[in-house]
């Protein structure tokens, strides 16, 4: 049997029940692996005593500021030129890049741009809100004055025509578009070692994956070689490595950004995210870039709130400034299969939450541990799609043939890589007319019932949290040759993608690593178009969380004196 065919009948053993006993019965399903096993139930009270694992090292740095919010300061008082901060970034990008590997491409144009900036400033022109802030673009986001290859070698030295609605309007913002950062190819993967090109590393431990598949923008936030940066999230792709660089990592409601110029992946799921420093300046970059597209037939005419006003200092918080908020933990993510170093991290920001007022109970999803299987039958399905139109004629290197059909099967079993080939095989088969409804109609029903379970959730609950990956970061290759347990590692991010909940993951604790210490997130889930509440909420847990610093080692001694 074909090792596909073994993947998908082992990833699709929950769904394979007869569908109407799975879905009156999905408290009992058959489990992927160790790491999805429900968990046993928690105490309905978390105790004040429960705290987080300590740091390994004694930290001095101050709470996370905006990054965003101090150049907007500097430059418009002439305190400092766009140029000085540039240059700043380009030299630790170059001092750090060689190790973390985080860029395919830097534009050329970066400093000339910053120029431009301070020209305008001495003009008293407008010069947007995002002016002189370095942003990074995961590169399978199009723009038009950079390649951009999906970590392909199939689009290698691809350039559109035109920029992804999210680029301009950064652009129209005054952003500086600093480079492409790596990914998994076209999106495929959780470590980034799926590139056709290069691996990235952990700002933390440079033995380690930095999370995938938007690992290259992770790395370069928490590197700080830019201040902002753009990944794309189908399953967990800016959430897990937030989670692993020890960066904010804000997935969007589906539909809040456009999709225009994003390569495609799994259509159904995709949404670009961001990351930042600081919640801050994820959710300044999330102001820029959201809003209707007429471009994209999925993007949302629903308003845009202002999410600056959340941003307010801590000389302002109340005693408990979440006094009154709903808070519900999700039972079957604590539990067997998690890492307890990570479990302890999140009770201790559960007690945090606590002390700044939250009301925190237990809620248990039944149907959480069935968005897996449900999530890689339906990516896979539509990556099989809409990786069609890659056939070495109309996009990509294209083989040298005589026949047509040799030219289409040659291009692109030289151009995509082993994961992308597997996941198109394993969605065809699931498409195909016998295993139709077997496979991916019954993803579609599972989709339904995990849609309806956090609604349920939500309704009594403001938000819902999580860990965002059972573990920490691995090491690079642990889990290469094993696709099951690499899809394993996504049971904490993809039933939010499958419901098209906005999601927020900031970093709350670390886990031992020898003698070092690597970065825990935690993941916070509101109701659809509630970015502006977790905004608020992880600006506030970020702002009184003390004791740690997540800043890597690697840029340590720049930051902490």
């Amino acid at each position: 049997m074909p090792k596909y065919r073994t993947y998908l009948i082992v990833i699709l053993s929950p769904l394979t029940a007869p569908c109407k006993k799975m879905l009156s019965s999905v408290q009992n399903p058959r489990i992927l692996l160790l790491h999805c096993r429900r968990s046993k139930p928690l105490h309905h009270h978390y105790a004040k005593s429960i705290h987080a694992t300590p740091l390994a090292r004694p930290i001095s740095a101050s709470l996370p500021t905006s990054q965003i919010q101090t150049i907007q300061k500097s430059i418009l008082s002439r305190e400092k030129t766009t140029r000085q901060f540039t240059e700043e970034f380009l030299n630790r990008l170059r001092l750090t890049e060689p190790h973390v590997k985080s860029f395919l491409h830097v534009s050329e144009t970066v400093l000339n741009e910053a120029d431009e900036i301070d020209r305008k400033i001495d003009r008293n022109e407008d010069v947007g809100p995002l002016a002189g802030v370095l942003v990074a673009v995961k590169d399978n986001i199009c723009t038009a004055d950079m390649p951009s290859t999906a970590g392909s070698k199939l689009l290698e030295n691809y350039r559109p025509a035109f920029d992804a609605t999210a680029v301009k309007k950064l652009k129209e913002s005054g952003a500086i578009i600093v480079g492409k950062t790596n990914l998994d190819e076209f999106g495929m993967g959780s470590t980034t070692e799926g590139s056709a090109y290069q691996v990235t590393a952990n700002p933390w431990n440079l033995e380690c994956v930095p999370g995938g598949s938007s690992g290259g923008s992770a790395a370069a936030v928490s590197a700080r070689q830019c201040v902002v940066s753009l990944g794309s999230d189908t399953g967990g792709s800016v959430r897990q490595p937030a989670s692993f660089c020890g960066v904010v990592g804000l997935k969007p409601t589906y539909g809040r950004v456009s999709r225009y110029g994003l390569v495609a992946y799994a259509s159904s799921l995709d949404v670009i995210g961001c990351f930042g420093s600081s919640v801050a300046d994820a959710g300044l970059l999330l102001q820029s870039i959201c809003g209707h597209d007429k471009l994209d037939a999925t993007s949302s005419k629903r308003e845009v709130n202002d999410f600056t006003s959340q941003f307010i200092s801590k000389d302002y918080f109340e005693s408990q400034p979440l006094k009154g908020l709903r808070v519900g933990v999700i039972s079957e993510t604590l539990g067997d299969g998690v890492d307890q170093e990570v479990v302890s991290s999140i009770r201790g920001a559960i007690s945090h939450l606590e002390d700044l007022g939250c009301s925190v109970t237990e809620v248990s999803l039944p149907s959480f541990s069935l968005g897996l299987p449900a999530y890689y039958v339906l990516a896979s399905s539509e990556s099989s799609s809409n990786l069609s139109r890659y056939d070495g004629v109309r996009y990509g290197n294209q083989i040298v043939s005589d026949e047509l059909s040799s030219l289409y099967g040659g291009s692109r079993a030289n151009g995509f890589g082993p994961e992308v080939k597997r996941r198109i095989l394993m969605g065809t088969y699931a498409l195909s007319a016998g295993y139709y409804d077997a496979y991916y109609k019954r993803a579609q029903q599972v989709r339904t019932v995990v849609q309806k379970s956090f609604k349920a959730a939500l309704d009594s609950h403001d938000i819902l949290i999580s860990p965002a990956a059972p573990s920490a970061a691995y090491k690079i290759g642990e889990k290469k040759n094993d696709p099951l347990a690499m899809y394993a590692g996504d049971i904490m991010t993809v039933n939010v993608n499958l419901a098209g909940l906005p999601a927020l993951v900031l970093p709350c604790g670390f886990v031992k690593d020898g003698t070092a210490s690597l970065p825990v997130g935690f993941q916070m889930i509101g109701a659809a178009f509630d970015e502006e509440k977790l905004l608020r909420v992880g600006h506030i847990f970020e702002q009184t969380l003390q004791g740690y610093s997540f800043i890597p080692p690697l840029i340590a001694d720049e930051f902490i004196s």
